[in-house]
């Protein structure tokens, strides 16, 4: 049974004597304890239009861990990529920025995080259009670079600490996110391969795996290994039906798959590869450079009978208010950034689920008002079309069809001629963990509603919008939410915890994922300005608009004076580095 009515409700208030408001949330089987402090306190005040919003929240007596914002990089580019994937380097304190607006990276001093400042930036202009990723291990800086023509081979630039270029090697199309093995053998990057803007050319995605035992002094294009999915190539009728998803334009495997994003196991062995568009995860023998299995990630059953649907979600942007509600939808997760944690001796895969539709030339993406539902699945289907129900709802045309329609097939009007007897959209609005099993991935627990939850609670002006002012209204609530995108987990005080970037409405959430199954939500932090109105590029600039990539920096490693973890974040619109510390706290919750 829907919860919800005409009026948005997130949460039933307890009042007691005190200075905390308790909210608890009921999110389905997800079940948060929030302490806000009020009035004076730190935590939740009253906010002029231009403060900075900082909310946090809290659940019960214990130690835990508080973040705020310490200090702010001002690159002054507004809206064109001037901070994005963070990188840190201990020895010197420095930051490393992608700015993609002049392909460069800013190398940043953080010796006083408190007061950022630019050193200088690694150019990599020449060898291609855009700097896409960096990562940093031991004084090595690597730098992914997509080709002038996104589809042709990328490249990877190396440096060392100090700024001077030492080897560049090729990699495959449109190199996206880099990383190095934990034991520092291998750089290893995704390239994701997409289509170029009419989809006449579709390159494959690939993984370069870059060896780097013999110095990157004495590094060449033999020390590259590149990794495809051609193997998988006359499966794809199989991999189809295990759930992953394989739909571009007359795509084989090889083309299709996408990869987003890396992660390394502990001992360096096993990579396991984002694949977003298709739902699923590539994992990668790292000594043989081969592909040893493709598992999907599953989708997520936004109905009452979902075991993560929580109260659901706002599915659009004209229902007059934000409206929580669940609905006969599966989400696919689609995570863009992935973590890999070790805990009680298993590995689980952390997710952050932002979605992502293919629109190049040939689109999957149309409203849900714009298909037609067969009847028997949805006999309320006019009702759920309008377009303060499901119309205005961004779905896939190329899953769910109820008859002999093939949606990728880019002479086919899926409009006129598809039925429908089930909808996907795009992304799970929310933190996912899967356990890695031997053969495949379980899902182990969700954030649910909780994330659209808390937004309506603590920041309805920011809710589901998109934009750098409190005044566009709920656009994303149609089109992914929240949408989670960018994430760092660290180590504190002998717990783990996962820091999730929202790319849209902003901010960060903070959750403790020491057991997996039995994650807990801890803050949500905001740092963008409650601007109205129209804004001057000096305010919009002066806020944190889109987190991109995060970086955790453990206290061991931290310049700060008193040794507090930080948490670097690249907020891509507002051209901005913000610098986050970590306190450690003891929260004492309402008797």
């Amino acid at each position: 049974m829907n919860r919800y009515g005409d009026d948005w409700q997130a949460a039933s208030v307890n009042r007691g004597t005190g200075p905390f408001l308790n909210v608890i949330f009921r999110p389905g089987s997800f079940r948060v304890y929030l302490s806000i402090l009020l009035l004076g306190l730190t935590f939740a005040r009253c906010v002029t239009d231009t403060e900075m919003l900082r909310t946090s929240v809290d659940s019960r007596e214990q130690s835990e861990i508080r973040v705020s914002l310490v200090g702010r990089y001002v690159s002054g580019i507004y809206k064109q990529g001037a901070a994005e994937i963070v990188a840190y380097e201990p020895v010197l304190q420095r930051a490393y920025v992608v700015n993609s607006a002049h392909s460069v990276v800013d190398v940043l001093d953080l010796s006083r995080p408190a007061e950022p400042k630019l050193l200088f930036s690694l150019n990599a202009a020449d060898i291609g259009t855009i700097a896409n990723s960096v990562a940093v291990k031991n004084g090595i800086v690597a730098i992914a670079v997509a080709a002038t023509e996104k589809s042709a081979p990328g490249f990877v630039v190396f440096f060392d600490k100090e700024g001077q270029r030492r080897a560049v090697v090729q990699v495959g199309s449109l190199p996206d996110a880099v990383t190095f093995s934990p034991d520092g053998k291998f750089a290893m990057v995704a390239n994701e391969g997409e289509p170029n803007d009419d989809y006449s050319i579709d390159p494959e995605g690939t993984v370069s795996i870059i060896d780097l035992s013999g110095g990157v002094e004495n590094l060449a294009q033999q020390h590259v290994r590149t990794v495809d999915f051609k193997s998988l190539n006359g499966q794809e009728s199989a991999l189809r039906a295990k759930g992953v998803r394989i739909f571009g334009p007359n795509a084989s495997a090889a083309q299709d798959f996408e990869p987003e994003w890396i992660e390394v196991s502990a001992d360096s062995k096993k990579a396991f590869v984002c694949l977003q568009e298709n739902n699923a995860i590539a994992v990668i023998d790292v000594l043989s450079a081969k592909v040893e299995t493709v598992w999907p990630l599953g989708f997520k059953d936004w109905s009452n009978d979902g075991r993560w649907s929580g109260s659901g979600f706002d599915a659009s942007d004209l229902d007059g208010g934000r409206h929580l509600r669940q609905w006969p939808v599966r989400g696919i997760f689609q995570p863009d950034t992935i973590r890999l944690v070790e805990a009680n001796g298993e590995q689980y895969l952390l997710g952050a689920n932002e979605g992502d539709g293919r629109a190049w030339g040939w689109t999957e993406e149309a409203r849900v008002a714009e298909l037609k539902l067969d009847q028997t699945a949805f006999p309320d289907a006019g009702e759920l079309q309008k377009p303060e129900n499901l119309g205005r709802l961004i779905v896939t045309t190329t899953l769910g069809i109820a008859n002999d329609v093939d949606a990728s097939q880019p002479d086919v009007d899926v409009k006129a001629t598809a039925v429908y007897n089930s909808l996907y959209t795009f992304g799970g609005r929310s933190l996912a963990i899967w356990r890695v099993r031997p053969d495949s991935l379980e899902l182990v627990y969700d954030t649910g509603s909780q994330m659209e939850e808390t937004i309506a609670e603590l920041t309805p002006h920011f809710f589901n919008s998109d934009g750098p002012t409190i005044d566009t209204g709920e656009t994303r609530s149609p089109a992914k939410g929240p949408e989670p995108e960018g994430m760092a987990v660290g180590q504190i005080d002998g717990r783990t915890y996962a820091f999730v970037g929202l790319e849209r409405v902003g901010g960060i959430m903070v959750y403790d994922v020491t057991t997996p199954s039995q994650t807990r939500f801890v803050q949500y932090i905001n740092t963008r300005a409650k601007l109205v109105g129209a804004a001057t590029e000096s305010e919009l600039t002066n806020s944190d608009i889109a987190p991109e990539g995060l970086c955790f920096v453990p206290g061991s490693q931290s310049p700060d004076s008193q040794g507090r973890p930080l948490l670097l974040v690249g907020n891509e619109v507002s051209g901005t580095t913000s610098i986050y510390v970590i306190e450690s706290v003891v929260v004492r919750s309402q008797p």
